[in-house]
């Protein structure tokens, strides 16, 4: 039946998308992609995330060994690497409510999780 695959497809869309926000740099990434699309990925370290030079230089190391390629395999972004650019992949949209829901409640949610 169409109706099981389509069940067993959007459960594996909501993990992933759950994969994906799972870790707080790729949620702060993608909520700052709503507002502001196009990102250089080198501006793009959320604030607060980082505590001196060295946390910076990690988070960039892991930014584009392991965010950004998940992010862009996934569909949410495209990342132009000879621009250092994120921009809105073609699957964004499909990740936007959550993102949006998010946002509009985060006075409601605990210290870090944004």
């Amino acid at each position: 039946m169409d109706i099981g695959c389509k069940s067993v497809n959007q459960s594996t869309d909501w993990e992933t998308m759950m994969t994906v926000l799972a870790d707080r740099s790729r949620r702060r990434l993608l909520m700052n992609l709503i507002e502001h699309n196009p990102q250089e990925e080198r501006v793009n370290i959320p604030e607060g995330v980082q505590i001196g030079e060295e946390e910076l230089e990690v988070l960039q190391t892991e930014f584009v060994h392991n965010h950004l390629p998940k992010l862009e395999e996934e569909g949410y972004i495209r990342w132009k690497r000879d621009s250092h650019e994120v921009v809105k992949g073609p699957k964004f949209d499909e990740i936007r409510p959550l993102l949006e829901l998010i946002s509009n409640h985060r006075n409601e949610l605990p210290d870090g999780w944004i």
